[in-house]
């Protein structure tokens, strides 16, 4: 059986929310380019603290079972598979 291997890529930002963003759009755009991106385990941490990671995605289930959220792991609003701003960016016109 082949092992599943996991890339590690480090990467900078000056502090924890431009990280945050810089990770949701890297996976996001990942993800669109490979079925194997899993967005939902996506966190970051300090350069001179990586044990102490922090969640960029939600990623609790969504309540009808059909998925999870992938909404950035602070939101204040009703889980959704998509954040409604980039749902209106992605439909096509």
């Amino acid at each position: 059986m082949t092992a599943r291997w996991v890339i590690h890529l480090p990467v900078t930002a000056p502090d924890l929310h431009r990280a945050r963003i810089f990770a949701r759009t890297a996976a996001r755009v990942l993800a669109q380019l490979s079925a194997r991106v899993e967005p939902g385990g996506v966190t970051v941490s300090a350069e001179d603290d990586q044990g102490v990671r922090h969640w960029v995605f939600c990623d609790r289930p969504l309540p009808d079972g059909r998925g999870r959220c992938a909404l950035p792991a602070d939101h204040t609003t009703a889980c959704a598979r998509r954040a409604p701003w980039l749902a209106d960016r992605l439909r096509v016109r």
